[in-house]
């Protein structure tokens, strides 16, 4: 189950602060004269106490999560080896514009994602049921099953294409407006065998180059010995159109993205990931991955 924590967030500072201000403007002085005339400590009842406590810091938290960072953790391997199982991130959320809390929607606008820019947004796609009961994902925004909830899933993959690129996509080879991306063979992939994500791409004999997006300058994974059918690009538009964007994972062949689902809506966005602030070696290791704690996001 996926839990929506900046609408939790949203919803507690609500009760929280109607109850505190209710109380306050309309019982609090009646019981305060009681308690004087009584001649007695006074006390506020106990769910008063709790949402007086309570309000001020879940409204900061609050504000800081929606409009300055917020952490995620990385469930997959789809953007090795820029960023690997294990590795909990921040991300930048006023970046693109700062959004409200909970319904995503823009109110001020700051910048738009640009090609090679790391960015965390909502799956713009539906959670269906198969025909044997097993939940999937749906990227064509259709289910068989009409009742079939929104997914909130938060993903993170890099921007390939903006808004007016003309994209020719194979496999993982790319063109833009007419030019191919700049990539070069660095060699093979060398991994942490403690990690399961790293043992798949060792055992697929995976090779790591440097690819050029831009201004930005980041490593991607190739596996040429998976076999597996080749990745579908017929969901990738020839000229991505306004207020979208395409965007692709590092392990290029390990990564369901653009190339699956197709583009991905402005108003998706999340925030832009910066930074690693920790990192477990291996999820059922227990141990910590000092080098990566503190590395920046290319």
């Amino acid at each position: 189950m996926d839990f929506d924590f900046s609408a939790i967030l949203l919803a507690l500072t609500v009760v929280f602060g109607v109850v505190w201000g209710l109380d306050r403007l309309l019982f609090y002085k009646k019981r305060k004269a009681r308690f004087d005339e009584a001649r007695e400590e006074y006390r506020d009842p106990m769910p008063v106490d709790w949402a007086r406590s309570l309000f001020p810091v879940i409204f900061v938290v609050l504000l800081l999560r929606s409009f300055v960072a917020e952490p995620f953790r990385i469930p997959s391997g789809s953007m090795m080896p820029t960023l690997d199982v294990g590795d909990f991130i921040l991300v930048n959320k006023f970046a693109y514009g700062l959004r409200l809390p909970a319904f995503n929607n823009k109110v001020v606008s700051l910048g738009e994602p640009k090609r090679g820019d790391v960015v965390v947004f909502r799956f713009p796609g539906y959670l269906c049921r198969d025909e044997n009961g097993n939940t999937i994902r749906s990227g064509d925004m259709t289910c068989a099953d009409p009742h079939a909830p929104v997914a909130s899933q938060n993903w993170i993959k890099r921007v390939v294409g903006v808004p007016g690129d003309t994209i020719e996509v194979q496999d993982s080879r790319i063109v833009i407006n007419g030019k191919p991306v700049v990539d070069t063979q660095i060699g093979p992939f060398k991994g942490n065998p403690s990690r399961a994500e790293d043992n798949y791409l060792l055992y697929n004999n995976a090779s790591i180059w440097s690819e050029q997006l831009g201004t930005v300058n980041h490593l991607i994974a190739r596996m040429p010995s998976l076999q597996t059918p080749p990745i579908p690009n017929s969901r990738v538009p020839s000229v991505v159109p306004d207020n979208c964007y395409i965007v692709m994972g590092d392990d290029r062949e390990n990564s369901e993205d653009s190339r699956w689902w197709g583009c991905m809506p402005e108003q998706n966005l999340v925030g832009k990931a910066f930074m690693i602030w920790f990192s477990w070696k291996g999820l059922h290791t227990g141990a910590v991955d000092f080098h990566r704690i503190g590395n920046v996001i290319h």
